[in-house]
């Protein structure tokens, strides 16, 4: 893998690597860029094939936390951390977040970890024992999903109102791939706006819970959620990539709005074939920002009122977002380019 290669395509400031012979630690941080405030990202424990897809997800990760933070115009850039795993689910140890906490501390403030998949307020709590520079435990911010929920529920109001139908969940049937923190979160939303949730998870114990607390309908063993007729809004709510030329060619949902990041496996061109289809997305970066947000705006210190009206006004921005969308090769095209004026307003505003 060209590692500076795709640094320099890709626009990230700097990417450093760490391991922990002690607590056994292997981990990388990207901090993509830093125009406009220090970098906010969270920390992800996963098992990866190799460590060239450890890097290229913590390359693509950060990258969509910089936009993401711009097109919320909060004053922050965007990074991403991630933690290899030997196995999958393997269990986080405090040394190991104490270790990672202290890999944190050498950016310097530069970049600010958080919760992220795998990774619990407890873990964060270790690693602000040893820097000050996490958000995410429960005395600062904890445990952000249930505004990524909220804000992502308030994307798919602008989705329906994009794709000219009323803003009323009542007949609108959502289909939730992975019930973890938000989709769970999210499942509920919609149940209490009236609408139906459809699902599917890998863990048995997330489904039971749905079932029994919500009354989501689970997938049938030989049903296909991407393929189901009955869906009108798709949410991918697990890990990234899972639209791709292929499957997009068969999709049935109208339109497309999860908490996932990475949600398209290539972003220039899938996004350009949901255009084709006439299929109405919200782009990832601007749907789930609404954990970043609350962490962000917590860190910069504003008030509860408006870190809430900012969530409030991911439903606006995302609808702006749909509505460029015809001027550019896709509504992921669109997000960029409206994330990148505010990136390049304040690199005017610093030389100005």
């Amino acid at each position: 893998m060209k590692l500076l290669q795709n640094m320099t395509v890709m626009g990230h400031e700097r990417v450093a690597f760490h391991q922990d012979p002690e607590s056994g630690l292997r981990a990388v941080i990207a901090i993509h860029d830093t125009t406009l405030g220090n970098a906010l990202g969270g920390t992800r424990r996963w098992c990866y094939g190799s460590e060239a897809d450890a890097i290229m997800d913590v390359l693509r990760l950060s990258e969509g936390m910089t936009y993401k933070a711009a097109a919320a115009d909060l004053a922050m850039g965007g990074a991403k951390s991630v933690i290899l795993l030997d196995t999958p689910g393997q269990e986080g140890t405090e040394a190991q977040a104490r270790a990672m906490g202290r890999f944190v501390d050498t950016m310097e403030g530069a970049y600010i970890a958080a919760e992220d998949v795998g990774v619990s307020p407890q873990f964060c709590a270790w690693m602000h024992d040893e820097t000050a520079h996490v958000m995410g435990d429960e005395g600062h911010g904890g445990d952000p999903s249930p505004f990524t929920s909220l804000g992502c529920f308030n994307a798919m109001k602008a989705c329906l109102a994009f794709a000219g139908r009323p803003i009323d969940f009542h007949g609108i049937t959502v289909g939730i791939q992975g019930l973890g923190a938000t989709g769970f979160k999210l499942a509920r939303f919609v149940r209490e706006a009236g609408g139906e949730v459809v699902a599917t998870d890998v863990n048995p114990h997330a489904i039971r819970q749905a079932q029994d607390e919500l009354g989501v309908r689970v997938l049938g063993d030989d049903e296909d959620l991407f393929t189901l007729p009955e869906i009108d809004i798709l949410a991918p709510c697990a890990l990234g990539a899972v639209l791709d030329a292929k499957n997009i060619a068969t999709l049935s949902a109208p339109i497309v709005c999860g908490t996932a990041n990475n949600i398209l496996a290539e972003p220039e061109a899938d996004g350009q074939l949901l255009k084709d289809r006439g299929i109405v997305y919200a782009p990832d970066f601007v749907a789930n920002a609404g954990g970043v947000i609350r962490l962000a705006g917590l860190y910069l210190g504003l008030t509860e009122a408006q870190v809430d009206e900012k969530v409030d006004r991911i439903e606006e921005t995302t609808l702006e977002v749909l509505r460029r969308t015809a001027s550019h090769a896709s509504a992921y095209d669109a997000a960029v380019a409206y994330a990148r004026e505010r990136i390049d307003a304040g690199r005017s505003t610093a030389t100005a």
